[in-house]
């Protein structure tokens, strides 16, 4: 009796054994599969990161050039020494920007989306307004005072995108004044 319970306990050891090293080989397994998928979750993180990232700093530079070239075409009304070059680069930064935007479309938050609409709509009023002041058909109340008016009122719009695509990125607080 005391021999088979001898060979019962050793074989019992052995089998507990087994099984015990079994379930902490399918925890290991189980931890490793844990962080391969958290690793490629925070990879995925990143590049969807980067990838806003670029697309604010691409969204951001267009929205200067159309600035500067519709600051540039104002002036030139002013004197009233509008050039087909200029008139080209207005129409040329017109067509990126809504490349920009149309891009920036597929990706942009809610929250950031509504802001770079609220910017392409004043870029589609502040370039009609340009280019009817240029071919003398402007409406009532069109002039270059009230087009730069409006050019600052899109300043602050385009101050307001910049915020929230920062607030987005981590870079700014939400409450923080831009």
């Amino acid at each position: 009796m005391v021999a088979v319970l001898g060979i019962g306990g050793t074989l019992a050891s052995a089998l507990l054994t087994q099984r015990s090293a079994n379930r902490a080989k399918s925890r290991e397994l189980e931890h490793a599969r844990q962080l391969q998928a958290d690793e490629r979750e925070y990879a995925t993180r990143q590049a969807q990161f980067e990838a806003r990232r670029t697309c604010y700093a691409a969204l951001t530079a267009g929205t200067r050039d159309f600035m500067n070239v519709a600051t540039n075409v104002l002036h030139a009304l002013e004197k009233g020494e509008v050039t087909e070059e200029l008139r080209s680069e207005l129409d040329r930064v017109r067509r990126d920007h809504r490349l920009r935007h149309a891009e920036a479309s597929m990706m942009l938050p809610d929250t950031v989306m509504a802001a770079a609409s609220t910017v392409n709509r004043h870029f589609g009023e502040l370039y009609g307004r340009l280019v009817r002041l240029d071919r003398g058909t402007a409406e009532q109340g069109e002039n270059v005072e009230a087009v730069r008016d409006g050019m600052d009122a899109l300043w602050d719009a385009v101050w307001r995108l910049r915020h929230v695509m920062r607030v987005d990125l981590g870079i700014t607080a939400p409450d923080q004044d831009s």
